[in-house]
């Protein structure tokens, strides 16, 4: 860190991680120091070194490249960490530590990852979303168990999903519908085992349901299925994994409230799931219970999704958006519901993003 200030001061740093957001703003989620909402991405004050991003229920969560986490927004259920209940529209530093690594936020609670391989949370612990063996709510950030060996994490509306470094796949929270993957209904406040498997890689969730993806290329999901998020070719929930379709080259995930949004091996974007908004991406409001190709472009690197809209990346670094766009949450300096993507502005340093899966707001990094 100390290389990189140097470098700012001589004027030699090749570009730092600003922060920008727009869309709704009524709890200062943006962190703009207002509650206006911007329908054009507007950066987060001046600030820099911005790293990983989560958002809630009208918060948002972040953690720097010196491993410091900052909170803004709606402070309900203490949900900022900042042992209060108080909104902020501002980026706040929860406590001193450095060693904060990554975060998933869910409707109003959150989880993190320690540099140390440690699990955190915070917020309203109904049904045992925390997993600290409570249903306590935790205005402070407090430690699950005592392991070491945290790997990822992944918050629906109500439950928590996480792996280990040894492959493992661990769920607890609400379990309506089976969202846990553990083969029943029955609510968990405590990390529970899911299945046996040490080939778990990667894990993304939204409302009662889960999606995961396997060290060997394969997808999986399980949960509430009403509007085919679960990409099976049917409507059924189901309460363990089950494989979506017989492909191996599945990449990236990023589920949104009601649908998926996954990256395979070579670039191509994929889709599936609640579509009335266009939040899909392939042109039209049609809900898809199997996985559809957006597009046909191979350059895909990252893809969110929110509330009922989608934010994506391409690997050239421009930024593109499309489906519901309330309070010009697609940042194209408008309101109009777009059903394929976008491109917002010029820009091609644009580096990570977040959207909110309970309301319309966005977070992104771009390279200045």
């Amino acid at each position: 860190m100390q290389q990189v200030n140097a470098a700012v001061a001589a004027g030699t740093w090749p570009g730092l991680p600003f922060l920008y957001s727009w869309g709704s703003n009524g709890s200062g989620q943006l962190g703009l120091g207002n509650t206006t909402n911007y329908s054009s991405p507007k950066q987060v004050g001046a600030l820099a070194y911005w790293d990983q991003l989560s958002n809630g229920q009208n918060f948002s969560v972040a953690t720097k490249t010196d491993g410091t986490l900052w909170t803004w927004g709606s402070g309900g259920s203490g949900v900022l960490g900042l042992g209060n209940v108080t909104n902020y529209s501002s980026p706040k530093q929860v406590g001193a530590l450095t060693n904060w690594s990554k975060s998933s936020s869910g409707t109003n609670f959150s989880i993190a990852i320690k540099k140390d391989g440690t699990l955190w949370a915070w917020g309203n612990n109904a049904f045992g979303r925390l997993g600290d063996g409570t249903v306590i709510n935790r205005s402070s950030p407090v430690q699950i168990g005592a392991l070491t060996t945290w790997l990822n994490i992944a918050c629906g509306s109500y439950h928590s999903i996480a792996t280990k470094i040894d492959g493992t796949l661990w769920a607890w929270g609400y379990n309506a519908s089976g969202s846990l993957g553990l083969g029943n209904l029955t609510n968990y406040s405590s990390p529970v085992q899911v299945g046996a498997l040490t080939t778990w890689l990667t894990v993304a969730a939204g409302y009662y349901f889960t999606t995961a993806i396997k060290s060997d290329g394969t997808l999986w999901s399980w949960g509430y299925n009403n509007q085919g998020q679960l990409g099976l070719g049917n409507t059924t929930a189901y309460s363990s994994p089950k494989q979506v379709g017989a492909y191996s080259d599945w990449f990236k995930l990023g589920s949104a409230k009601r649908n998926v949004l996954s990256i395979k091996t070579n670039g191509t974007l994929w889709s599936w799931g609640y579509n009335a908004y266009g939040q899909l991406g392939l042109g039209n409001i049609t809900n898809y219970s199997s996985p559809k190709q957006v597009g046909a472009l191979t350059s895909w690197s990252i893809a969110v999704g929110g509330e009922a809209n989608t934010v994506a990346i391409k690997t050239d670094k421009t930024l593109w958006t499309w489906g519901r766009n309330d309070n010009g949450a697609l940042g194209l300096n408008n309101t109009t519901y777009y059903s394929s993507p976008k491109q917002v502005g010029a820009l091609t340093t644009w580096l990570k993003a977040a959207a909110s899966n309970s309301s319309f707001s966005v977070l992104a990094i771009v390279s200045a």
